[in-house]
């Protein structure tokens, strides 16, 4: 579906609004199972209490769906400022005049049958914010987004496990270690210009051109990550930049975070409240841009560029053309990717054979968010809309890119041209990473 294609109206509500659902279906899980202390609680300065969560993803429906799109009068005024994102820093949060858990609960209930109530009335060519249903898309995968944000704040909680799932495939044979796939090298289509839902930082569709490279076939393993460890690379200065090795020493790096060591040497990691032992085939996982930097030096290798990894992930070379994901223009199923939160980590690698690349990449899509080496900023052309606060602000910061989301990430949020970003030194996130490297040099 393309903004040239006649838009099936019937068809498109029912797709927004399954959207829309299955988001706020997964926001209510993620509530529901803390009481009210436990939603009023800061885990860290850098995630928001969790009722103000809540609250915010139906404060950004409400401008957007019931009085930019509806045309209704606001809801509740008086609370705009307060879940303005950019008004108050996260650290600070909990000290505002927040709604309750039942008043926010209320309120995001209100909101959302007035927005249904302006897509039932929506004909989709009434303005280009709703064109192809954009802006209901655009909602679902903002409160998609701030979901995997609390999953993120649960991870942070140091209390009794609340959240449950079934434990990530694993592999049927062991991964074979330091795996390339030569990516060839020319010009690919990179962004996109057809997806109707794409958000404007994935916008407009260029050529790039990229040369020959070698990128790993599955991201770095758990296993693999170990054996960095064990050859000292936390305390081998040569191998980190300045501002990393600075960071490391600073923030007393040793491991990734939430891995821990017991006496006997057998490593363990915290997940979700719960002890887990190491599994050496799963991807390794919150890890920041400094440790898979370092890690990619020690292995002799480097971390892809934003432009290699889509590549690898999009290009087709029987037909030279770009997917919207690596296995082609379909949305993701469990065949797939380990997406949507339907596990609490990360798949072994080889878990997915189906969800491969035309070039044999594996594993591109969820599980983990991927480091690449570039920095955040707009492609050429690049247009703004509808609001600078989603990308142009953070254009020309501290940012790295990471691509392919996690399996915190919904279907709904993530396709092969969606970029990420986020502070180097930051570990909360389901972040990972796969190495590169020039052909001819190792």
């Amino acid at each position: 579906m393309t903004a040239n294609t006649t838009v099936d109206a019937v068809a498109l509500r029912g797709r927004l609004e399954s959207m829309l659902v299955r988001s706020r279906a997964r926001t209510l899980a993620l509530t529901r199972c803390l009481d009210e202390d436990g939603l009023r609680e800061q885990v860290s300065p850098l995630m928001s209490p969790l009722v103000w969560d809540l609250a915010h993803i139906g404060n950004q429906e409400e401008l957007w769906l019931v009085r930019d799109v509806g045309g209704r009068d606001a809801v509740h005024p008086e609370i705009d400022d307060l879940y303005d994102a950019f008004r108050h820093a996260r650290s600070v949060r909990p000290g505002l005049d927040l709604l309750s858990p039942d008043e926010a609960r209320a309120y995001v209930d209100t909101v959302r049958a007035l927005s249904l109530d302006a897509l039932q009335r929506c004909t989709f060519d009434e303005s280009r914010l709703v064109e192809s249903g954009f802006v209901f898309a655009m909602v679902a995968q903002h409160e998609q987004q701030h979901d995997e944000t609390m999953l993120a704040t649960h991870q942070l909680r140091t209390g009794d496990a609340v959240l449950d799932a079934p434990d990530a495939p694993r592999a049927q044979l062991p991964p074979a270690h330091d795996v390339e796939v030569i990516v060839p090298g020319g010009a690919f289509e990179m962004g996109t210009g057809d997806d109707p839902w794409a958000l404007d930082n994935e916008r407009p569709a260029h050529t790039v051109e990229v040369p020959t490279f070698a990128i790993d076939a599955a991201p770095v393993t758990n296993g693999e990550y170990l054996q960095f460890i064990a050859d000292g690379g936390y305390d081998r200065e040569e191998l980190w930049t300045e501002r990393g090795w600075a960071h490391r020493t600073e923030a007393g790096l040793t491991a990734p975070q939430f891995w821990s060591q017991d006496d006997d040497g057998v490593w363990w990691r915290r997940v979700f409240g719960r002890a887990k032992q190491i599994r050496a085939a799963q991807p390794v996982v919150h890890v920041s841009w400094f440790e898979a930097d370092a890690y990619a030096r020690w292995a002799g290798k480097r971390l892809p560029t934003e432009a290699e990894w889509e590549k690898a992930a999009r290009f087709d070379p029987v037909s030279g053309l770009s997917r919207r994901n690596p296995w082609g223009d379909d949305d993701a199923d469990d065949r797939h990717a380990n997406l949507g939160q339907r596990h609490l980590e990360p798949a072994d690698v080889g878990a997915y054979p189906e969800g491969a690349s035309p070039l044999g990449v594996e594993q591109l899509m969820g599980d983990v968010w991927e480091w690449t080496s570039s920095d955040f900023e707009p492609y050429p052309g690049f247009e703004m809309f509808p609001y600078p606060e989603y990308s142009e602000v953070f254009f020309g910061g501290d940012y790295k890119v990471l691509r392919g989301g996690s399996f915190g990430t919904d279907q709904t949020a993530v396709r092969a041209t969606f970029r990420n970003w986020d502070h180097p030194i930051r570990r909360q996130i389901f972040a990972g990473f796969r190495c590169a490297r020039d052909v001819g040099h190792r």
